[in-house]
């Protein structure tokens, strides 16, 4: 088998049939497996699985088991060449599996692969790429030097951008691929570590085996970026202690460096959770791309559109696009979202297998569902 595609889900019901539903259309025409693991949700994610894909392999833990353990779970099971660990916030376009597994990526040293992660709106999400967070490289990220200039911007890779491929330290868990031999050398996901610094670990374990590890822009993925994790008072001590576990772990001990990086990362966790709102955006009129007749009774004005090339926005007014899934692809829908993306757009899938739409207005926004 060439590809598993590892998704661990928490309490995300309908980011997670979306994921899967994306991630289905992209492994077609691929040996390839997906894999679910549950960390005892409370909705009906499992229920949902069951029935909708009930030909998917789904792990229902009893516990939350954290980031960590429930990966290391699921790629225990896995069976192809190649993994894909991701979250089921995202959404993959067709052609991401079979750029990324192409030959010419995979040389002697390849570790991990990465690609363009953009929020909800289209943005970009530079910790699609990052560096090592050394002590001064932390400092810089947490202080906000790397917006002052490329000589501080080793923490988001700023070597690169994002749309140059190349050598990068860290990836994002959130989409990361490898082959599953790798994966079990250096030991999986640190389970010591609850999460938060995982991805920064695994990325850092490969780097010292001697591989390289490369951020791919060749292929966007949608990262609804807030919606798998709360910034409430236990995210804040979960981030500190994860990021002292991985300095702890690599680095040399240090008073001066302990005190840096408990202050540091304390600012940083408070920043994140101040970001972190649900957007209450005022939506003035809606434009639905579809080929179907559809009739989504929303509560303002709709205008109807068969094509992409028929819309025009020199509008001021908030409009919400809304996408039937039916009729584009997601690919297609992505590369609109990044043409087009501008304060007064929003955007929302409708998923019509379910008759819901789904989206996020921006990467500090927890997401909406709305069941029609």
């Amino acid at each position: 088998m060439q590809l598993s595609v590892i998704i661990l889900n928490y309490n995300v019901r309908y980011f997670l049939e979306q994921c899967v539903l994306s991630v289905q259309k992209a492994l077609e025409g691929i040996d390839s497996e997906i894999i679910v693991i549950d960390n005892a949700s409370s909705d009906d994610s499992c229920e949902m699985m069951k029935t909708k894909f009930p030909h998917i392999k789904l792990i229902e833990n009893a516990a939350n088991l954290g980031f960590p353990k429930g990966n290391n779970i699921g790629v225990a099971q896995a069976k192809g060449k190649y993994i894909c660990i991701l979250n089921p916030d995202t959404v993959v376009t067709e052609d991401t599996f079979s750029k990324i597994l192409n030959t010419k990526n995979w040389q002697l040293n390849t570790g991990i692969i990465g690609c363009k992660l953009i929020d909800g709106a289209g943005n970009f999400l530079p910790e699609s790429k990052r560096g090592v967070p050394t002590p001064w490289v932390a400092f810089t990220k947490i202080f906000g030097l790397y917006k002052i200039s490329n000589y501080f911007g080793k923490y988001y890779a700023q070597h690169l951008s994002e749309n140059e491929s190349g050598k990068v330290d860290i990836l994002v868990g959130a989409f990361m691929v490898m082959k599953r031999e790798l994966y079990l050398k250096v030991g999986g996901f640190d389970e010591n570590c609850f999460m938060y610094s995982d991805d920064i670990d695994l990325s850092y374990l490969v780097l010292k085996t001697g591989k390289s590890n490369y951020y791919f822009h060749e292929t966007s993925v949608i990262h609804y970026k807030g919606e798998s994790t709360v910034r409430d008072g236990t995210y804040m001590k979960r981030f500190r202690e994860a990021m002292q576990f991985f300095y702890k772990k690599h680095f040399k001990k240090s008073w001066f460096f302990d005190v840096m990086m408990q202050v540091g990362s304390f600012v940083f966790s408070l920043l994140k959770k101040n970001q972190q709102k649900n957007e209450v955006r005022i939506i003035d009129e809606y434009v639905v791309f579809s080929r179907e007749n559809l009739e989504l009774n929303l509560s303002k004005k709709a205008t109807y559109l068969s094509d992409f090339n028929q819309f025009e926005n020199q509008s001021h007014k908030n409009i919400e696009i809304i996408f039937d899934k039916t009729t584009f692809s997601f690919a297609e829908i992505i590369t609109f979202m990044q043409l087009n993306k501008s304060k007064n757009l929003s955007f929302k899938n409708y998923i019509s297998s379910s008759n819901y739409l789904i989206g996020s207005n921006n990467s500090n926004d927890r997401g909406q569902i709305i069941l029609l």
